[in-house]
C-alpha cells in the first residue's frame, strides 16, 4: 500500500510527498517552504536517516516506522504557532482510535483496561500507550520573508519497532499486539489533522484544544518531576494554561507554570531523574 491523502485533507488542499527513505522530514520540509511551497504539505517517509527529536536527541525511525511532517506557513504570532504541537498530539491519538480495534491494548499509565483513552498525551510532544512513549512530536521554524513564519510539525511513530536503550519505557504499535502499518497510520493521521487544525483554526480555536488535550493528559492529578536546565522541580501536575504550558503545585504548595522542560511521572518522578 502506498502513502496516500484522506479525501478529506485532498479536498481542503492539502497534498503529500511520499518518500521510502529521507535524512530528515522536517529538514525536507522546511527547505520546501524556503524554496517557495505555500504550505499545506505532508512529507512522509517509512524510514529516516538522520531524524531529530527535542533538544537535538537522535530520534530512530528504521524502515517500517512513520515520520511525517506537516509544512504549515503562517502570518500567526510564534506563540500560536507553537501551539500546533498540541493539536498534533489530538491529531495521532485520534488517528490511533480509528485504525487500532479497542480491547487490543491496555490503555494509561497503571494499565487499565476500562476503553478510555487508550493513547494519551505526555506534556509537551509525546504519545503514550500504557505509559510507554509510542509517538513524539517537534516542531521546527523558520523565518520567510513577508513577516511570515514556517513551521514543520514533525511526528515520528514507533508502527513495528521502538528503541530499548532509552531512560524511560518505550513501545511500537507492533510490540502493543496491534496490526497497522505506516500507511493505514497516516491516511487516518492526514483525516484527524483536518478535523484539529480546523478547531485550533489558527489559534482562535485554542482553548478548545487546551480541553481536548486535558481530556487525554496523561499524569493528570498525579506525581510529576520536571527537569529544567539542570534542575529537578517536584509537585502535582494540576494542568495546562491558556497558553499550554505545565502548571504543577510544588511539594510547598506554590503554583509554578513551565514553558519547557522534560516531565516524568510515577516512579521515575520520585527518583532522580
Amino acid at each position: 500500500m502506498a502513502f496516500r491523502l484522506a479525501p478529506t485533507a485532498a479536498s481542503e488542499g492539502f497534498r503529500l510527498e511520499a518518500h521510502d527513505t529521507v535524512g530528515s522530514t522536517n529538514a525536507l520540509a522546511l527547505d520546501r517552504a524556503r524554496a517557495g511551497d505555500p504550505g499545506k504539505l505532508w512529507v512522509v517517509s517509512k524510514k529516516q536517516e538522520s531524524g531529530r527529536g527535542r533538544r537535538g536527541r537522535v530520534w530512530a525511525t528504521p524502515e517500517g516506522n512513520l515520520a511525517a511532517t506537516l509544512l504549515v506557513v503562517t502570518n500567526a504570532e510564534l506563540r500560536l504557532a507553537a501551539t500546533l504541537g498540541f493539536v498534533a498530539g489530538l491529531a495521532l491519538a485520534d488517528a490511533l482510535d480509528a485504525v487500532v480495534p479497542k480491547g487490543r491494548i491496555a490503555i494509561g499509565l497503571d494499565g487499565g483496561s476500562d476503553g478510555k483513552n487508550r493513547f494519551e498525551l505526555k506534556w509537551p510532544n509525546d504519545v503514550l500507550a500504557s505509559g510507554a512513549k509510542l509517538a513524539g512530536i517537534l516542531l521546527e521554524s523558520a523565518i520567510l520573508e513577508g513577516d511570515r513564519f514556517a513551521v514543520a510539525v514533525g511526528i515520528g511513530v514507533n508502527v513495528v519497532a521502538y528503541p530499548k536503550d532509552l531512560p524511560y519505557p518505550a513501545t511500537s504499535l507492533s510490540a502493543l499486539g496491534a496490526a497497522c502499518d505506516a500507511e493505514t497510520l497516516f491516511l487516518a493521521l492526514s483525516d484527524a489533522w483536518s478535523e484539529n487544525a480546523r478547531l485550533w483554526n489558527d489559534g482562535r480555536g485554542l482553548a478548545a484544544v487546551r480541553r481536548r488535550w486535558l481530556a487525554r493528559a496523561a499524569g493528570l492529578g498525579g506525581q510529576v518531576a520536571v527537569r529544567i536546565d539542570g534542575n529537578v522541580v517536584r509537585g502535582t501536575f494540576e494542568t495546562i494554561d491558556e497558553d499550554c504550558r505545565f502548571v504543577i503545585r510544588d511539594d510547598e504548595g506554590s503554583v509554578l507554570t513551565i514553558a519547557a522542560g522534560d516531565v516524568h511521572f510515577g516512579a521515575v518522578a520520585s527518583a532522580q531523574v
